[in-house]
């Protein structure tokens, strides 16, 4: 029996400690990539079907906002559209609707109703997007009672913001 412990003795004192320690640390880093990767960036959990369509939605919804206005309402309608925006567009919307859109639509009576009529995702990412929104718009004004339907296409910039998808910029193309 002697003989026997004396072999395993021999055998764990011939074991270099360095290549066991850098085989331990290289197992630790590959399971801690793993878990990472699978529990913590969930790449494919951020964008999937799901949240496509949750992009897609809130794209077409903040865009019927932007573009939906009336006289009798514009506090509200403009408040409701920026609820939908995020970051420098944001900024330019404010400017943009209290010098241009506010004082045009008080004094012509403009009445602008916006209407998706289609939208696709053309680029998802965890926390970003870019969603095709096609429109029917119809406008009347107190000039023109009749309501101008007007067609449009516009790329609509996405941005995570807060767990809520916002819309960063709106480009006609």
């Amino acid at each position: 029996m002697q003989r026997g412990r004396r072999g395993w003795s021999r055998t764990l004192h011939k074991v270099k400690p360095v290549p066991v320690i850098l085989i331990l640390l290289l197992l630790v880093s590959g399971g801690l990539a793993a878990w990472l990767y699978f529990e913590r960036y969930q790449p494919n959990r951020q964008t999937d079907p799901s949240v496509a369509r949750t992009v897609v939605n809130a794209a077409s919804d903040g865009t019927v906002a932007l573009l939906s206005y009336s006289p009798e309402s514009l506090d509200k309608d403009f408040a409701n559209a920026k609820s939908h925006l995020s970051g420098d567009f944001l900024s330019y919307y404010n400017q943009f609707t209290d010098q241009i859109v506010a004082p045009a639509a008080k004094q012509k009576s403009l009445k602008t109703t916006a209407r998706v009529i289609g939208a696709g995702l053309s680029e998802l990412h965890p926390n970003s997007a870019v969603v095709l929104v096609f429109v029917d718009q119809s406008t009347t004004s107190k000039d023109r009672p009749d309501p101008a339907m007007a067609a449009s296409s516009v790329l609509v910039s996405m941005t995570r913001v807060n767990g809520n998808w916002l819309i960063t910029k709106f480009d006609p193309v």
